[in-house]
């Protein structure tokens, strides 16, 4: 089978990797704060090459911007947030609403993948930072199953409200060692909090700071073909 090229496509509020083939799966990814969609752009050609099947999916990968937006403890700056943070320490506070707002947003982006013909369990959603934030509330209160999540170096920003169609939902957390902008203790936090709902999470530590490394991209990679392989 012959591996599909890929063309991106820039929108103001996302960026996309179109395959040449007809796409069957999807990921979308969530950047962290002050950042953008182009950050996890050069990610798909190492993911793809973990997706090392006899029949790989043919996935399209969506990258959105987070909202220029005040963030509190910034000092007010204006930059990309998926909501304001409006302190870190000991525990963060954060502007519910815009979390909420959020969430919304990456559920509508959903649901247009599936009236363009995407499977929801073909669904992938992947988040660093606080964009794992959003991407934990975002799939655990999908109201259709999704395929799996990607928790990067992140934290449940308040407690989850898991819908029944997301209940076995696989998750992988992914943490660097070093990381002094969010704790490892956050990431073990989120995988406590997951496994006293029931939902036993995969767990990976690096010997890094708050990025990703290409380990940690292959680990993705193999947990994506897993989702993909069993979910429809």
């Amino acid at each position: 089978m012959t591996s599909p090229t890929y063309q991106r496509q820039n929108f103001p509020d996302l960026i996309v990797l179109e395959p040449s083939t007809p796409a069957d799966s999807c990921i979308i990814w969530l950047h962290g704060l002050g950042a953008s969609g182009d950050d996890f752009v050069p990610v798909l050609p190492h993911l793809l090459q973990a997706l090392n099947t006899t029949q790989p999916p043919v996935l399209r990968a969506i990258y959105p911007h987070a909202p220029q937006q005040p963030v509190t403890i910034n000092g007010g700056m204006v930059m990309p947030s998926w909501y304001d943070l409006l302190a870190t320490s000991p525990r963060r506070q954060i502007d519910g609403q815009q979390l909420s707002d959020s969430v919304q947003r990456i559920h509508t982006l959903i649901d247009q993948q599936i009236a363009a013909g995407i499977d929801s369990r073909r669904i992938l959603l992947a988040g660093f930072s606080q964009g794992g934030a959003v991407a934990y509330e975002t799939a655990f209160s999908y109201p259709q199953p999704l395929a799996g999540l990607m928790a990067l170096s992140t934290y449940i920003a308040r407690p989850l409200q898991i819908n029944a169609a997301n209940q076995h939902l696989p998750v992988l957390i992914a943490h660097g060692d070093y990381d002094a902008v969010v704790s490892p203790e956050l990431g073990e936090e989120a995988s406590l909090l997951l496994a006293q709902s029931g939902i036993n999470a995969e767990s990976h530590r690096y010997p890094m700071a708050h990025e990703v490394c290409l380990q940690e991209i292959q680990d993705c990679g193999r947990f994506g073909d897993r989702c993909l392989s069993t979910r429809v």
